[in-house]
Formats: structure tokens, sequence, C-alpha cells
């Protein structure tokens, strides 16, 4: 029988750091992903496989947001709000094309496993958002095209948004309460004043502050003060009733209006990969082997439904707004995945039970088993796309590259005009 070795979290943190730390370095000499090593140590220290020792989940799982708040910060000090501006119609297009059609894809699969209705439409809003965090440190240790990079983080970012929306659907939805149009347009609201006052807020103090600190040249104080704003605003968006990633992300962003996002993310990298490298085990510990093997059917059909799902909707919904096929198609492999809110998606059905745990367990098996494949996705983005060239017809290859070039010129050409 397992012993819990932890008897406090010192002891916890010790057992799941030293475990990840021989996972990192086994799958180095393997050259596979690290975030691979990372949920396989995770399954090693969970209650869940029969090895002499194991650490409390719960305990783990109340430090792992730190890695999740840590990794969004770091994404947020690669975009500035100009940035953000100009991804915002092409990445929101995409995410709304996306998510309605995951939604359906979602639906219907559950409907055909003969899931009662409530329950598919809670399958259809856990398969439809991509994973901010497994994406981000999937990238970190790739090296990813720009454009491939900024538009999945545009896309994931409006996929929050999306997210926040869609869980007060859902929360109405269990409740059995009606969620008229003007309901839904008053979520929204909500949603977007709270970030134009974060920002608005931000902008008056977060920029001079962060300037001011480096002018000083204690990069001690620097890193100090720049966690100081991501706690801060991701505690901000918590009470707001919203993501913690919303907020650490808008955190990032206004540090990059200082000019220095690259000295504080040098700073802040060393914190970020421990606790990042805590947060992917603690969704390791998660995993129930016995469960996948007696729900198999289902994790495997759902699985091949998110995977085949989103490569499919983000790349074609990429190709619509004018991107490159290349560049399309890659981004659809990097979101093949589901991640945080599907937990909280699937947390919401079974609490006001309208939803059976199994929806929960499952939520958990897809999110963990396409976190595993996600690195390995990436990487073959690259071959698949170089097959997909010299598979399509060259006349159709060279329409869509038309169609792309003048949507890019289309895009441009305001800028040019303002110029």
């Amino acid at each position: 029988m397992p012993i819990l070795v932890g008897q406090n979290f010192v002891e916890d943190l010790a057992l799941v750091l030293c475990v990840a730390a021989l996972a990192t370095v086994i799958f180095q000499l393997l050259r596979q992903p690290l975030v691979v090593g990372y949920l396989v140590a995770g399954m090693v220290v969970g209650p869940h496989i029969p090895v002499p020792v194991y650490a409390d989940p719960v305990r783990i799982a109340e430090v792992s947001d730190l890695g999740v708040i840590l990794l969004i910060f770091s994404i947020g000090l690669e975009f500035r709000f100009r940035r953000l501006a100009q991804l915002a119609p092409t990445a929101g297009l995409v995410t709304l094309i996306q998510v309605a059609t995951m939604i359906v894809l979602g639906f219907c699969a559950a409907r055909a496993m003969g899931w009662t209705p409530m329950e598919a439409v809670f399958t259809g809003a856990i398969v439809s958002i991509s994973s901010t965090t497994i994406v981000a440190k999937a990238f970190e240790e790739q090296k990813i095209e720009d454009r491939v990079r900024e538009l999945s983080f545009g896309i994931l970012l409006a996929e929050d948004l999306v997210a926040i929306i869609l869980l007060a659907v859902l929360t109405a939805a269990a409740a059995g309460q009606t969620f008229t149009l003007q309901s839904f347009a008053a979520t929204g609201g909500r949603l977007l004043a709270f970030v134009a006052l974060l920002i608005a807020v931000g902008l008056l103090f977060v920029p001079y502050a962060i300037r001011a600190l480096a002018r000083l040249g204690h990069p001690e104080t620097l890193l100090i003060t720049a966690l100081g704003v991501c706690f801060a605003f991701a505690m901000a968006a918590e009470h707001g009733g919203y993501s913690v990633a919303l907020g650490a992300f808008l955190a990032g962003s206004l540090i990059a209006e200082s000019q220095h996002g690259a000295t504080v993310e040098h700073l802040v990298r060393p914190v970020r990969d421990v606790f990042g490298a805590v947060f992917f085990v603690s969704v390791g510990m998660l995993i129930e082997p016995g469960l996948l093997l007696e729900y198999w059917p289902a994790v495997v059909f759902i699985t091949i439904v998110v995977v085949v799902g989103k490569i499919a909707a983000v790349s074609g919904a990429c190709l619509a707004i004018g991107e490159r096929p290349r560049a399309a198609l890659k981004t659809g492999f990097a979101l093949a995945q589901i991640g945080e809110f599907s937990f909280i998606m699937a947390e919401v059905g079974h609490s006001n039970a309208v939803a059976r745990g199994l929806l929960y367990s499952l939520a958990v098996a897809v999110s963990t088993i396409t976190a595993f494949l996600t690195p390995f996705l990436i990487r073959a983005s690259q071959p698949a796309s170089r097959w997909l060239e010299r598979k399509v017809p060259a006349r159709l290859t060279a329409l869509v590259n038309l169609y792309s070039g003048r949507v890019a010129r289309i895009r441009s050409r305001p800028q040019v005009e303002k110029k």
C-alpha cells in the first residue's frame, strides 16, 4: 500500500521536485519534451499508481496555481497592447469559428455515445478551449516561427475571454435559469469593462514604476516589484470572478509597455520554471490509469474529436482570415488540446447535478493525453505541412496563396495609409 510521504508542504515539495528533476534528466537524454517528463513525474508521485510513496495532491494543487500565473505572466511580457490590438480582429475571428465548431462537434460526439443533452452541451464547451499553459511550455522548449507564436497566443487569449462567458452561460443553464441574449451581452460587457478598468489603472502606474526601478540598477528590487504586480493583478481578477490567468497576462503586458519586458522576463524565468514544473506535475497526479482503462472508448473518442477537430477548425479558420497555409496548419497543430477551463466547466456540471462525475474524470484524462501529445504535434506540424504541400494540387495551392496575399494586403493597407 502506498505511503503518504509528505507530512507537510515542504516534504511534498521536496518529493515533487526531486522526481521532476530526475524526469527532466531522463527525458533530456531521450530528447523528449520536458513537459511530458513532468506529467510522468506527476503520475509517479501521485496516489493512483502503486509505488511506495506519494505526495499529497491537495497541498501540491494549492501551490500549482503559482505556476499557471507565472507562465501566463511571462507570455504577457512579450505582448504590448499595440500588438494585441493588431491581433484582435484576426485572432478573435479564428476563436469564434473554432469555438463554435468544437462545441457542435463535442455535442454531437456526446449524443452519439448516448449522453443526455445537458451533458452533451457541457462536453461541447469542455472540448472548445485550448490550454494556454501547455502551449506556453511547449513553445518554450521548441523553436517556433514568430507569426505562429503571435497568432497562437492571440487565439489563446481570446479563447480565455470566451471561456469566461461560456462559464457564465453553463452556470446559468445548470441552475435551470433562462439565459437570454440580454444577459449574455451583460456578461460580456462586465468582462470588457473589468479588463478596461485594469488596463486603465495599470497604465497610470505600472510602466512608470518599472522604468524608475530599472534605472536604479537593482535587479532584485525590479524582480520583487514585477512579481508583486503580477500577483496583485491575478488577485484582482480572481476577486472579480475571473481567471487568475487573465490578470497575470494583463500585468505582463503592462510591464511590457515600460520597454523592460525582456529584462523582467529574464529575471522571472528561474522562478517561473520551478513553479511551472510543480503545475505540470500536479496535472500528472490527476491521472487515474484505472479510470482510463474502464472508460477507454469514450476517452479515445473524445481525444480524437479534440485533436482532429481543433487542427481542422483552427487551420481552416486561419486560412479564412488569409494566413499562409503553412502557418495556419502549424497553429492548428499547436492548439490541439484542452486545459484548465475544461476542468472548471466539468466541475460546474457535476456540482449542479446535471452531469455525471465521469465528465470531470473524462476532462482530466483527455486534457492529460492531449498535453502529452502537444509537443509531438508541434514537432509533427512541419513534416505535415510539407506532406500536405506535396499532395494538394498545384492549382489549389496557388489559389490559396493568392487569396492569402490579397487578404494580407487588405489588412496592411490601413497601416500604410496611416503612415
